[in-house]
Formats: C-alpha cells, structure tokens, sequence
C-alpha cells in the first residue's frame, strides 16, 4: 500500500476489449475506445441494455479482464504495474451472483480481513458495525450458502465488500435479488459512504429510477460504446427509458 498517496483517482484512455472467440483477426469487439475519468467520491450508474458491455467494463476495472489496447490508470500508476492482489484491496467488485466458497457467513466476513493479518478485535468491530448498517440479523453468521436465499447472499456480498473498505467500489446489479425497501436503504448506504469516506463507486443498475437517485454521474453504454457520459442532474430519464426499451426491441428482432 506504500505506493499510494491520497484518495483513488481512476483514469481509461481508448480501452478495447475483445473476446476470445476470434471472428476476425482481433476477435468481437466487446468494449470500444472507451476513455473517461473518475474522482475520489463519484458515484456513477452504468446502463445499457442486454450485452452493452456494462459488467465487461467493471470486470476490467478490477482487472479480472486484460483490455486489448489503451490504458487504465490508478492513481497515476499503470494498472499493469501495480500487482493484482494489491490492486484488489482498493478496488472491489461485488459479482451479481456471489460465492460464500464453503464458508459459514461469519468465515466468509472475516476471511479478507484475516489475511491481512488484522487483530480479531478490530475485524469484528467492521463485522459488527456493518452488521448493524445493512440490517443483517447475528443468526445468519452460523449460515451456510445452502441456507441463505439469493437476497441474503447478495447483502453478505456487500458486507463483505465493504468490510475490507476499498477506495473503489463496483457493484454487479447489488439490488437485483433485493425487495423494494432493501434497494432503497443499500443506495443510501452507498450515499452516504461515498460523502462521508470519499469512496468511489460505479454501479450497474437496470433499475433506471434507483440508479438516478443513487448517481453522481450516468455512463450509458451501448454496443460497446460509451454512448454518453452525464452529470445525473441532466439526465433525462423519461428519454433513456424509451431508448433502453427501443434498443432491447431491436436486439430482440436480430435474433428472431
């Protein structure tokens, strides 16, 4: 961690993404010349219909994909100069659909924690402390995979996540498996943790109306492109709506 100084600032510059399965010489374009810049404590919403590249993106940002060409940087730091089990303890990712790996809830909370060789005392402050945020009841530490539903899973994802305190948060659909009033309560959560930690977070969300109230910034995708990028006080939602709906119309007749 000695080689970071301040907050995280996040940098793309023209980043390509292909995929392995070659239909020509570089493969499908998954991502295309995608460059923009992040600063400590935005909270971006990234939408697109179906295949838009959104979970691509935040994939490579955790650098669980490689980009083809251009360049991501990290606090002015090339991604690939920095060691990747480095990198992952400032910048997360909570996957729409996550593992507990065998663990009990209490085992898979403290495993991050633990191989940093925190104390025990403080480990089970953070456990206790989000715990307490995300509404999470202490009977469901003794719980395995088998025994939480996939809402439940999904809020230990993110307790876990923000147990290890990243300075980049990125977030897989986090309220796809949640009801209405979860949804709302885990966007101010990620409100508040943004203004009060400065903790950036970049979030894909198909749920137009919750991604607004949670944004600082809207990055829409499309195709693999960067079809806009705005500040969430300009974006029309009643408009995005139509051309989210329009464009998942016409990916759907392309495969009829």
């Amino acid at each position: 961690m000695d080689n970071f100084t301040g907050q995280a600032q996040l940098r793309l510059e023209q980043v390509n993404l292909f995929s392995k399965l070659k239909s020509n010489h570089q493969g499908y374009p998954i991502l295309q010349n995608i460059s923009f810049q992040v600063v400590p404590g935005e909270r971006i919403a990234i939408v697109g219909v179906t295949g838009a590249g959104k979970t691509s993106l935040i994939r490579l940002i955790n650098r669980l994909n490689e980009p083809n060409s251009g360049k991501i940087y990290l606090e002015n730091q090339e991604y690939h100069q920095i060691p990747a089990v480095q990198l992952r303890q400032m910048v997360t990712l909570v996957l729409q659909e996550s593992k507990l790996l065998g663990m009990t809830v209490q085992q898979t909370l403290e495993y991050p924690l633990v191989l940093r060789g925190m104390p025990k005392q403080t480990i089970q402050q953070r456990i206790s402390h989000w715990l307490e945020q995300l509404q999470i009841p202490d009977d469901w530490l003794g719980r395995t995979e088998v025994q939480l539903s996939a809402g439940q899973k999904q809020l230990i994802a993110i307790a876990r996540a923000l147990i290890i305190q990243p300075k980049i948060l990125l977030l897989d659909e986090p309220t796809s498996a949640l009801d209405a009033g979860k949804a709302s309560h885990l966007m101010q959560i990620f409100i508040q943790l943004a203004k009060t930690q400065q903790t950036t977070i970049l979030m894909v969300n198909h749920q137009l109306d919750l991604a607004q109230m949670f944004c600082t910034r809207l990055l829409h995708l499309h195709q693999g492109q960067l079809l806009a990028d705005q500040p969430a006080s300009e974006v029309n939602l009643a408009s995005l709506q139509a051309s989210l709906i329009q464009a998942e119309t016409q990916a759907a007749e392309e495969w009829i």
